[in-house]
């Protein structure tokens, strides 16, 4: 195994022509159809870098900013932006294309942690990341920074730990009722 990949090395796209079995109610193009695009090149970016299977252990906040049309291609890239121990962070960008007036739009950014497993189903160590410009700095702190948040955030409001009473003032002036 590798010791460090870079960034370059692992990086993957693809584009895809969007469908009328691809569009939902509306006539847009289901989100859900493009979530499954996007852990499928999160997938294939994780291996790449891992030379290994991998599996989706999270997504992180999955913004839809703008709706796609059906007869539009939708291009998607994802890199490695963090390295763990046996996991990593994949960054994946969507966008759309308008093939008749060549409009581009960014339809979703977002993050997925993935994490390497061998034939047994174990989790195995991976090659780091070699970072070597000032944008791979800020996507890997930026991947750092996010994971120890949500580590914060899930003990906080882990049955063993929650306090309660904490929070009856601030649900106050939520739209609920309390009635404990």
């Amino acid at each position: 195994m590798e010791e460090f990949k870079s960034v370059r090395e692992s990086r993957v796209s693809i584009t895809e022509l969007m469908l009328p079995s691809h569009s939902n109610f509306g006539g847009k193009v289901h989100g859900g159809h493009i979530l499954n695009l996007m852990d499928q090149i999160a997938f294939a970016c994780a291996s790449k870098h891992s030379r290994r299977y991998c599996v989706t252990a999270s997504v992180n906040r999955v913004d839809f900013l703008n709706p796609i049309e059906v007869g539009e291609l939708v291009t998607l890239r994802a890199s490695v932006n963090y390295t763990g121990r046996t996991s990593m962070v994949i960054g994946v960008r969507v966008d759309s294309e308008n093939i008749t007036t060549g409009k581009r739009r960014h339809c979703n950014s977002s993050y997925f942690t993935m994490v390497a497993k061998d034939e047994k189903g174990q989790s195995v160590p991976i090659p780091g990341l070699l970072v070597t410009d000032k944008q791979g700095v800020r996507r890997f702190a930026r991947s750092k920074y996010r994971k120890e948040s949500a580590f914060k955030r899930d003990t906080k409001f882990d049955e063993n730990n929650f306090d309660v009473e904490e929070f009856m003032e601030m649900l106050k002036s939520e739209n609920c009722k309390l009635n404990l």
